[in-house]
């Protein structure tokens, strides 16, 4: 499948339901065993699926971005999307891992010899939470990103009845970070889409969310986190989901008023701002951030030039063939890459380190990140590139967890990392609340990633620190392929364009463990794709 290139399209090919009206009946025989039939109810796309003998019917569009699921993979009796990699309970509708959170709608499926019918919806066959025993009495979550609202949310749908209290120094309540680089920036996107809950949400579920609450301090002894207002906020567990800030680059002229990082809501509309007017903007550093605001503002209409230290843009992350076509596909749509460092700004011009000069309105810094642990450090928490967790992603005090970008965890192959992906800062959200609550769950989710160009869509899954060895199969110039890592023989990571397939079907090869193949197999046991 070809990933849509933004909302438009995402909506266009997530919007028409396809295949047979069910309500009409279908014959059992075209149920694939372990796989997917595609159709619809009423007008609403729904999927057919088999597992041991049962028949399951769900709403066919992800309640994450609305993608056809019957793209999708099944494994056992779940679904997996194909553009981020949320999952799916087949049997209950559930949505078991992030980037989804909303439940499917369910549908009764209906016998009549050998043909089935699905006509009505069902309620919704979810586990009611239930008030969970010997919880901590007080939970107080650490920030409002990914993994602060992805925490908050688990413990919400596993019935935590104790006071549960965000804190964030963000003024917006929990928005969809990604779409901020992204659709919105480029003005495709309302700004109602968003927020990823709506405000009455958090009172209803008795989470106390206070915005634009900076902390100044972690009192260990008095288990409480204190507030710059003063106010101290008593925990019995704590979240630490501060996330990361960007660097700015050590030369001089980067403060002025015309040069934006991006890293929040108010950073994206403050950047929307700007661009009014701009005639060329420059954009430092071609990281993914960096290069997503290039494709919206060139969306915009704006000349872009992006300054990058390496001639091919994420290389080292991607490889050379990727990293080359992604190069390609911004300059056919009208960028400028400059392969240098950036030596100053004056407010006008852009000096380069080869005495060259650029001139900019508008400068956007995609420079990177670090992880946000002073709170931590002067807590006494051990830090080392980020927040030390164990595999149960808590601290060197008990009781305290950290997740998301700040963390620094032990990864499957026991090698640690901070990894700087949405998806992951979420899924570690969802697994620190559950041993918040006694379940020490390790976390062992295969990293996740995903990046859009224009019409292109990049999904990574894995973490290659290295490889000695990249396969290609099809073609990376016509945006159709899926590249592996390998390192010593074994798969380390998989990126594809155009074949979200492939990409779930590496991931599933990578939580098995199942890597010392060249290429992932076509279908695999149990596993079914459309």
């Amino acid at each position: 499948m070809k990933s849509p290139g933004g909302a438009e399209e995402m909506m266009a090919e997530s919007a028409a339901p396809t295949g047979p009206d069910f309500s009409g009946g279908v014959k059992l025989g075209d149920v694939p065993a372990e796989g997917i039939l595609a159709g619809h109810v009423a007008g609403e796309p729904v999927i057919l699926s088999s597992h041991d003998g049962e028949l399951f019917a769900v709403g066919g569009a992800c309640s994450h971005y609305g993608a056809p699921l019957a793209k999708g993979l099944v494994v056992g009796d779940t679904v997996r999307c194909p553009w981020h990699h949320a999952c799916f309970n087949l049997r209950s509708g559930t949505a078991i891992k992030a980037p989804a959170f909303a439940s499917l709608p369910r549908w009764k499926v209906e016998r009549d010899g050998d043909i089935v019918f699905v006509r009505t919806k069902t309620e919704d066959a979810s586990p009611q939470a239930q008030p969970t025993r010997h919880a901590p009495e007080r939970i107080v979550i650490l920030g409002g990103g990914a993994a602060g609202f992805a925490a908050a949310e688990m413990l919400n749908r596993l019935g935590y009845a104790g006071a549960l209290t965000m804190v964030s120094a963000d003024p917006d309540a929990p928005y969809d970070r990604p779409n901020i680089s992204k659709d919105y920036l480029a003005g495709n996107a309302p700004e109602e889409w968003i927020p990823l809950q709506r405000q009455d949400w958090y009172r209803e579920g008795g989470i106390d969310l206070k915005l634009g609450a900076p902390a100044t301090a972690i009192d260990i002894p008095q288990r409480q986190v204190l507030l710059e207002d003063g106010a101290a906020i008593p925990f019995d567990a704590l979240l630490i989901a501060t996330g990361a800030e960007p660097v700015r680059p050590p030369a001089p002229g980067f403060d002025h008023s015309n040069v934006h990082v991006l890293r929040s809501l108010a950073d994206s509309r403050a950047i929307i701002a700007a661009a009014e007017g701009v005639t060329r903007a420059v954009v430092v550093g071609a990281s993914f951030i960096g290069l997503e605001v290039a494709a919206s503002l060139r969306a915009r209409g704006i000349d872009v030039h992006v300054v990058a230290s390496d001639p091919v843009p994420m290389g080292k992350v991607l490889g050379p063939e990727i990293g080359s076509f992604v190069r390609a596909l911004h300059e056919r749509q009208g960028v400028t890459f400059h392969v240098g460092r950036a030596a100053g700004f004056d407010g006008r011009a852009l000096r380069l380190d080869d005495r060259g000069s650029i001139d900019a309105d508008l400068v956007v810094l995609g420079t990177g990140v670090r992880p946000r642990t002073a709170l931590a450090e002067t807590a006494g928490i051990a830090t080392d590139n980020g927040i030390v967790v164990d595999t149960f992603l808590e601290t060197s005090v008990p009781g305290i967890y950290a997740a998301g970008d700040v963390a620094n965890h032990p990864g499957r192959d026991g090698e640690r990392a901070r990894i700087e992906h949405w998806v992951v800062a979420q899924r570690q959200g969802q697994a620190a609340a559950r041993n918040m609550l006694g379940e020490r769950a390790p976390f062992i989710d295969v990293p996740f990633f995903w990046s859009r160009h224009y019409d292109s869509a990049i999904l990574y899954v894995g973490h290659a620190r290295s490889w000695d060895e990249l396969v290609v199969d099809g073609s990376v110039a016509d945006g159709d392929c899926t590249v592996r890592f390998h390192e010593g023989g074994v798969l380390k990571a998989s990126a594809s364009i155009g074949r979200a397939l492939d990409n779930l079907r590496d991931e599933l090869l990578l939580e098995q463990g199942r890597t010392s193949a060249r290429l992932a197999p076509a279908p695999l046991d149990c596993v079914h794709g459309h």
